[in-house]
């Protein structure tokens, strides 16, 4: 199951335990199974500190617990866990082995102060970069509350569970037999829907922080660029993101950042975090912000209001909220949303297998969507509205040259239909003669495009025809004191390099303004 260079990995890693772990697998006769057995085995043979045994009695199989030994720790895995979850196995590992996860100390304490049973099922793929983030959070949280457990599903090895509980997108969470979420979250998340009161206990400590000299809002490239380049001109800086990575979380591949051969969209955003981390920023993640209200005049102090009330001082703000994809807009498509309408192929592609779907879009994103669905459904419709594919042309001719793939251009979608539980067909117009078609299929991925994240600044800041942030060259937007940066604003070529150049830039834009506007007393700018 192991490589060589897997097993040296491992082998080291397993070196930081300090407490016996033991492997329980529960077995049926199918080929995972044997697979799953020759993994734990080998897992077994690298650290005495580890055992495996074959005798479990739990019904899901095949699967396999991971707890201290003398202790049931509540984390198994209905997987053979490889691919993007191979992290998640090691962390498991470690962490009931008494390696000390890389949490907060008052996260671990909420974790722990969880006074009810919960019982959660993740449903995942292996080839999804979302779904670790889920599996490994509420691993955590089995590890340190025995009243917390979780079992991670790997779909295409149980496809009659995805079958009739009709998932058609992962990651997806049941807790106690009923679901609770489905996308990609972190142990914040998770632990603001579980735990009622910690919403009022993070408004009480955020709004009680010092006013900011530069607040960032937006955790992607432009976001943690600016707040790198702020501190380190040692004034007191903030990020505040509901997700730390912003879209790089859900981009598989990067291969055009200059100086980083290749890496994974996660890989990356692990790396902007930790980044901004060896700073002195006050990072506030998993935080959604509502409103803006600029200074009243320039040196005095700007409002950042959260939606749990919440309201953050500042300076200067810089906005880097960055974008999203774009909805098609069409009947069925918000009805069918994770019930076979998608917008990751990485992560539910896996779902479709020998299934019939349909991309819509003929950019770059979608012909890259359908070449790698290509190679897991059975057919792929590319359905594009302009009258040629957009696509660059060596994705075309890829594209071409795929046996299982149509292609309709001058094709507007008019409907997403299904049977009142899941997707079942499309409907588009031949836009050169107005005839109408429908298509049978189970699952349409929605490729058209980026949408700014900016409804919530409307009249605050000037905008775009196309909601984007109008900005000068040097980042500054219409309103005293606010700046922005990368994929919100209006400079052409949404691409990660250049948003993180730009999130450079606006941070020494923010501070040359700080350096020259006289501070407003609080008093006065409250």
């Amino acid at each position: 199951m192991l490589d060589a260079d897997l097993k040296t990995q491992l082998k080291g890693y397993l070196e930081r335990l300090t407490q016996p772990v033991e492997l329980v697998a529960s077995l049926d006769d199918r080929p995972a199974a044997r697979e799953m057995r020759e993994l734990l085995e080998e897992i077994a043979s690298l650290n005495d500190k580890v055992t495996a045994r074959f005798d479990g009695d739990d019904a899901r199989r095949p699967s396999f617990s991971i707890s201290r030994a003398g202790h049931d720790m509540g984390v198994r895995f209905a997987a053979i866990p490889m691919g993007h979850e191979f992290t998640s196995l090691v962390l498991a590992l470690l962490q009931a082995g008494g390696h000390p996860p890389k949490v907060e100390a008052d996260v671990i304490e909420q974790i722990r102060s969880l006074d009810v049973e919960l019982k959660f099922e993740t449903y995942m793929s292996l080839s999804c970069h979302n779904c670790p983030d889920v599996v490994q959070a509420l691993n955590l949280m089995a590890v340190l509350n025995p009243k917390v457990r979780h079992v991670a599903i790997d779909g295409g090895l149980f496809q009659d569970e995805v079958e009739s509980r009709q998932i058609m997108a992962v990651p997806f969470v049941y807790l106690n037999g009923e679901p609770f979420a489905s996308g990609r979250m972190e142990i914040a998340d998770i632990l603001a829907k579980v735990d009622t009161g910690a919403a009022a206990r993070d408004a009480a400590r955020l709004g009680s922080k010092p006013a900011f000299d530069m607040l960032i809002v937006g955790g992607g490239p432009a976001g943690a660029a600016a707040a790198v380049y702020a501190a380190r001109k040692g004034i007191r800086t903030g990020i505040v993101a509901e997700r730390f990575g912003g879209q790089t979380l859900d981009t598989l591949g990067i291969e055009n950042y200059i100086s980083v051969l290749e890496t994974e969209g996660p890989k990356f955003a692990a790396a902007l975090e930790a980044h901004v981390r060896a700073y002195d920023v006050d990072i506030m993640n998993s935080q959604k912000v509502v409103s803006l209200e600029p200074a009243t005049q320039p040196g005095g102090l700007a409002s950042v209001v959260l939606a749990n009330g919440a309201a953050l001082k500042a300076r200067s703000v810089i906005l880097a909220t960055g974008a999203r994809w774009r909805n098609v807009n069409v009947p069925g498509e918000s009805e069918y949303r994770n019930k076979g309408v998608a917008y990751c192929p990485h992560c539910d592609g896996p779902l479709f297998k020998g299934k019939h779907v349909a991309v819509i879009g003929g950019g770059n994103s979608g012909i890259e969507a359908a070449i790698d669905l290509a190679g897991v459904v059975s057919h792929v419709t590319v359905v594009e509205f302009a009258d040629q594919l957009k696509a660059d042309a060596v994705l075309v001719r890829k594209l071409n040259s795929l046996p299982n793939v149509t292609v309709h251009t001058s094709a507007q979608t008019t409907e997403i239909t299904g049977d009142g539980s899941k997707v079942n067909g499309l409907k588009f117009t031949d836009r050169r003669n107005g005839e109408q078609h429908t298509i049978e299929l189970a699952g349409v991925f929605v490729q058209i495009g980026l949408v700014p994240n900016t409804e919530w600044l409307k009249g605050v800041v000037e905008l775009s025809k196309y909601g984007e942030i109008v900005i000068d060259a040097k980042g500054t937007t219409s309103a005293p004191g606010i700046f922005a940066a990368g994929d919100v604003t209006t400079v052409p070529f949404k691409q990660i390099v250049i948003a993180a150049g730009e999130g450079s830039k606006s941070a020494l834009s923010a501070f040359d303004y700080l350096i020259r506007t006289p501070t407003v007393e609080l008093s006065a700018a409250a």
